[in-house]
């Protein structure tokens, strides 16, 4: 390992950064420096600017993508390199507004219908039912279900907040009736070794093969079950602070692009046709 990779880690821990994000990171200048097969030290503004281009016109890269490769560069020549001057060069881009694709509660029946093995199935009803991120749902342990509270605790979540979540009477009878099945002793859902949790990929792996078992059209991710989880608490008539804070967000604009996805309100405004229709026939009647 060089000792400019070591020291941006070094960094990153120091700060607290979460194991997922400093890999993203290393692997994001990584890809920078390998790009210009030259050492990221050398490289700058000049080679941020074409770099950025080749991301956007050339491998036409997602915004998630192209987000995190800016965050990167940007702590690494800011706190790595101590060269703050460098921030102006690695502009944010123009984040697009798209909207979550949200499966009925019919598709959702469906979808897990499609999952034989309970203990996929489990996973992906508990993310649904507690609306947790699939690296959460992968760090729940068996102390973390409060049956006496009816509470779920969600330990070291996005930013590191811990959280709690309420415990559904129904979710509590799916999670006792895994617990018969496979007596899990530490993390709630244990991969093949008893000591380390079941993987993100092979829970991705699953939530794609059910959907297309499924015969769904919509898009379905794990991440899918996060987001049914507010939309449909925000069509029983939840209110947007109470879904903020189950859903651990730090900010409520965050919790509002679920406003735009919620139907109740739509299926209840008529449609000018609709309006039009009436008045013809209030006026025929009368």
């Amino acid at each position: 390992m060089s000792s400019l990779r070591e020291k941006m880690i070094e960094d990153l821990r120091v700060r607290n950064y979460s194991p997922r994000t400093i890999n993203t990171y290393i692997r994001c200048v990584a890809k920078f420096a390998s790009h210009f097969g030259k050492s990221p030290a050398v490289l700058g503004p000049e080679h941020i600017r074409d770099y950025q281009l080749f991301l956007v016109e050339g491998k036409r890269a997602s915004w998630s993508l192209f987000n995190q490769m800016v965050c990167a560069l940007r702590f690494f020549y800011q706190v790595t390199l101590g060269r703050k001057g460098m921030i102006e060069h690695i502009p944010f881009p123009r984040q697009e507004k798209r909207l979550p694709v949200i499966p009925s509660v019919r598709e959702l029946r469906a979808l897990f219908g499609a999952v034989e093995n309970l203990k996929h199935r489990t996973v992906l009803m508990t993310m649904y039912a507690a609306g947790l991120r699939i690296s959460e749902a992968m760090n729940l342990q068996i102390s973390d279900i409060d049956s006496d509270r009816m509470l779920v605790r969600i330990r070291q979540g996005k930013g590191k907040r811990d959280r709690y979540v309420p415990l559904s009477s129904t979710l509590l009878n799916i999670l006792r009736e895994y617990w018969k099945a496979y007596r899990p002793t530490s993390w709630l859902f244990a991969g093949i070794s008893p000591d380390q949790p079941l993987s993100v990929s092979s829970v991705q792996r699953v939530c794609s093969q059910a959907r297309r078992k499924a015969r769904l059209s919509k898009r379905v991710t794990t991440h899918t079950m996060r987001h049914c989880f507010a939309t449909h608490l925000l069509e029983a008539g939840v209110d947007l602070r109470t879904i903020q804070l189950l859903l651990g967000h730090q900010s409520l604009s965050t919790t509002t692009v679920y406003l735009d996805v919620a139907t109740r309100a739509l299926k209840s405004t008529e449609g000018p046709l609709d309006l039009l229709r009436r008045a013809t026939e209030a006026r025929e009647r009368s």
